[in-house]
């Protein structure tokens, strides 16, 4: 018994900790990010997404599960994507991009939000109450995951955002080349982070942004310890 209480006692449950913690802000950032595309869509004449049930703030209707995994882990994933139908744009090349960047520009807008709202939360933490230890931790979390997956989206590889985007730069005959490689996509891209291919480069660009909008952050706290 003194045995298995040394080994309980023993373990290292700050990345449990850290895991859990991840769960709630992976779920805000992938749920509004589907959310943004869908809604864009949705004024731009496409009710698709609408139709689908995907125009809701339940993260359950957006969750695709490894993408999920990824984001936790590795801090870099995906959400189910929002289904989208260009025809119904009147400009489709136009509609598709502005939909597709909808999500990456929300996810910009959700870090600078919570960079902000950390700064402010700040001399709350430094009293070292547990319970809003917890939540400044799930608030910086939040911005740094919304970061990641605005910058890991941008990627041209499909169906990521940036080869939607891309596709407003194309021709019609390369654009339908680059598609016929969208099934592959999403092995792609467990295997491109899984194996650290691409977690290095997206890493320190997404560190580099977040050091720049860290601002922010200060704003906020200048603005509640005067």
């Amino acid at each position: 018994m003194d045995a298995l209480t040394t080994i309980w006692n023993g373990l290292d449950w700050s990345v449990l900790t850290d895991i859990l913690l991840s769960v709630i802000p992976a779920l805000v950032c992938i749920t509004l990010h589907e959310l943004s595309h869908g809604f864009v869509a949705y004024k731009l004449g496409d009710n698709t997404a609408k139709n689908a049930g995907r125009l809701t703030l339940n993260p359950i209707r957006h969750i695709d599960v490894w993408g999920l995994v990824c984001m936790v882990l590795f801090k870099f994933g995906w959400a189910k994507p929002v289904p989208v139908n260009m025809r119904n744009f009147q400009n489709p090349k136009r509609g598709m991009a502005l939909t597709a960047l909808a999500g990456p520009v929300c996810n910009f807008i959700i870090a600078i939000v919570f960079l902000f709202l950390y700064g402010l939360l700040w001399p709350l933490y430094l009293r070292g109450n547990a319970v809003m230890t917890a939540i400044v931790q799930m608030v910086i979390t939040t911005a740094y995951l919304s970061l990641a997956l605005a910058i890991f989206n941008l990627l041209p590889i499909p169906p990521l955002d940036g080869s939607k985007v891309l596709y407003s730069f194309l021709n019609d005959r390369a654009y339908e080349k680059l598609m016929r490689y969208e099934k592959y996509g999403m092995i792609i891209m467990v295997v491109l982070i899984a194996t650290g291919a691409v977690s290095g480069v997206l890493s320190t660009v997404t560190g580099w942004v977040y050091d720049k909008l860290f601002i922010v952050a200060e704003f906020g706290y200048n603005l509640v310890s005067r």
